[in-house]
């Protein structure tokens, strides 16, 4: 048996010293995904705020994360869809979809990596441009965050390409921002049945509420009365789906333990976990994603919802 005494001071400043050099890494194996269950993220950028295309590597991997779908911003333009700009790089500085597609390329080994395509829905080669990346193999369209009409013309020819591809649309509600007409948007539901949408952000969340009135709130906090039309929208319709992204879907898991609970029951087999995060770390409290996992983990009334969540219904959506 080894005897315990006191460390030297020049131990001492060893050990500490290998402690901040650890700490320091991109990320550390013990971080990761100690079960070895895949986990899909149905939603992250390349660029994103900046972020360098070996942190978001790292990012992912220190989550755990085994199947990342990379979201395309559409080409920078300065028109009324765009903000006059403001919506350009998805307000974030995200990269479009070549650069998508050279990083699924780069990482496909085990599909860690794969890709969606999208484009300014309002310009003329929005639908050409779409339907390239589609061809070379996006699994998805989107993220669709526009300042359009949900319902309109050029939305309705990007919904037409997804079913003609049978892939995915993933949609940003964001009232009076991007995607209007959420209210509405039941009668794109009916008439494109056979399209799988994908609702995500601050009014998509916010709306899981029936008392959530004041659109203008966008991040709602408080007990949630099941009902709104978020709700509606996943039990009334058998082609809507929801993001668990970003801090909009986070704050909407925490802001009611027990509504959470309750919801993830009722739309096991609709909800899906995303990460839209841009920490560099990908662990701790300045991490969303990894927050947003430890969430689901916690709150999921089975391991087999949990399952869903994290891994089977995205694996069925996106046919990985």
């Amino acid at each position: 048996m080894n005897s315990l005494r006191p460390l030297s001071r020049r131990n001492f400043l060893a050990v500490s010293a290998g402690a901040l050099a650890a700490s320091a890494l991109p990320f550390n194996l013990s971080a990761q995904n100690e079960s070895g269950e895949p986990v899909i993220d149905i939603h992250q950028h390349t660029d994103y705020s900046g972020r360098k295309h070996q942190q978001l590597l790292a990012h992912q991997r220190a989550m755990g994360i085994t199947t990342t779908i990379l979201l395309p911003s559409g080409r920078p333009v300065n028109r009324p869809s765009t903000h006059n700009g403001v919506g350009n790089g998805l307000q974030a500085k995200a990269t479009g979809n070549d650069v998508c597609y050279q990083f699924a390329r780069e990482h496909s080994a085990n599909q860690e990596f794969v890709f969606g395509a999208n484009e300014v829905p309002d310009i003329p080669e929005a639908i050409e441009e779409i339907e390239k990346y589609l061809k070379l193999g996006a699994v998805c369209i989107g993220e669709s965050k526009f300042g359009v009409e949900c319902d309109s013309e050029h939305m309705q020819k990007i919904y037409e390409l997804a079913q003609a591809y049978n892939v995915p649309i993933l949609l940003h509600w964001q009232h009076k921002m991007y995607n209007y007409g959420f209210e509405r948007f039941y009668k794109m539901l009916e008439k494109y049945p056979k399209v799988n949408f994908i609702g995500h952000a601050q009014t998509w969340w916010a709306n899981i509420d029936r008392d959530h009135k004041d659109q203008r709130v966008l991040y709602p906090r408080g007990k949630v009365t099941p009902g709104g039309i978020t709700d509606r929208y996943l039990s009334d319709y058998p082609n809507m789906f929801g993001d668990l992204s970003a801090g909009s879907g986070l704050g909407a898991l925490e802001r009611d333990e027990d509504h959470t609970r309750a919801f993830f029951k009722r739309h096991e087999d609709k909800l899906l976990y995303g990460s839209d995060c841009n920490d560099t770390i990908g662990r701790g409290l300045g991490c969303q994603g990894a927050r947003t996992l430890a969430v689901i983990r916690r709150l999921a009334p089975s391991k087999e919802i949990e399952r869903k969540l994290l891994y089977g219904n995205s694996k069925k959506l996106f046919r990985l």
